[in-house]
């Protein structure tokens, strides 16, 4: 459907409220669920089904075209995106799955790893971090992997926010902000920082995801790993990338 169409029927929803407008809605942008469901899919690595998570983004959508309001200057896409990821995250946090033990073992590497990085002023080797925490390294990357389901914590500031957006045009798009030339500067400036903390694979897997585009399996594809390495990459890379960031972590990560 092209934009003058929607446009048009956005209209007539607005004023009739048909079911049957509503459902029209609803199929043309469940595009947009399987998109925010694959990227949430890369933090929860293979512990939550993908097709699950587009089950439970279908009722975001569903929310966010019953309280959109046509008549303000926002993107529905921006919008309706939040409402999708927060129904997704609370659905799976009301299934209370993530063991107590992953937490700590979470804390545990977060806490080594900023140990490390205060002793030798860079990002932790592998090598390092095991030695810290005394294991092996097939251990940590045991760990690691495991952890990707935890990384749900770190949403939840980002999901409270989103859960009570407000409609307006300064909202519209979450990666206009922030707005003003010397803070897009700064942001550019701590993010190339923040690569440059990376090893090849991992830089290789972010820049992939984020700037690129492409999928878990289009991404292992590239790099000839399987695509659990690459949600490890993927989450070893994040973890390393927070603490050079700071506050623009979540501009670019949620």
């Amino acid at each position: 459907m092209d934009e003058p169409a929607r446009n048009k029927l956005w209209e007539e929803y607005s004023k009739t409220r048909k079911p049957e407008l509503r459902e029209k809605l609803i199929i043309e942008y469940a595009q947009l669920v399987k998109l925010v469901a694959g990227r949430l899919s890369m933090y929860l690595g293979y512990n939550v089904e993908y097709d699950d998570l587009v089950g439970y983004g279908i009722f975001g959508l569903i929310d966010a075209i019953e309280k959109f309001d046509y008549g303000k200057n926002v993107k529905f896409e921006t919008y309706a995106s939040l409402r999708i990821r927060g129904a997704i995250l609370d659905q799976i946090r009301k299934m209370d799955w993530i063991p107590r033990t992953l937490r700590q073992k979470q804390k545990r590497i977060d806490s080594a790893m900023s140990k490390i990085e205060a002793q030798v002023g860079r990002a932790a080797t592998d090598d390092e971090l095991a030695a810290e925490l005394e294991i092996s390294t097939d251990e940590l990357n045991s760990w690691q992997g495991q952890a990707m389901v935890t990384n749900l914590v770190s949403l939840d500031e980002f999901t409270e926010a989103g859960s009570e957006i407000k409609m307006n045009a300064a909202a519209n798009s979450h990666f206009e902000q922030p707005e003003t030339a010397v803070e897009r500067e700064e942001l550019k400036q701590n993010i190339a920082k923040a690569l440059d903390s990376l090893t090849e694979k991992e830089r290789s897997v972010i820049v992939l995801y984020y700037y690129e585009e492409m999928t878990l399996k289009e991404i292992s594809r590239v790099l000839e790993v399987t695509e659990s390495r690459v949600s490890q990459l993927h989450t070893k890379g994040l973890q390393k990338m927070k603490g050079q960031l700071g506050d623009f972590a979540a501009i670019l990560f949620t």
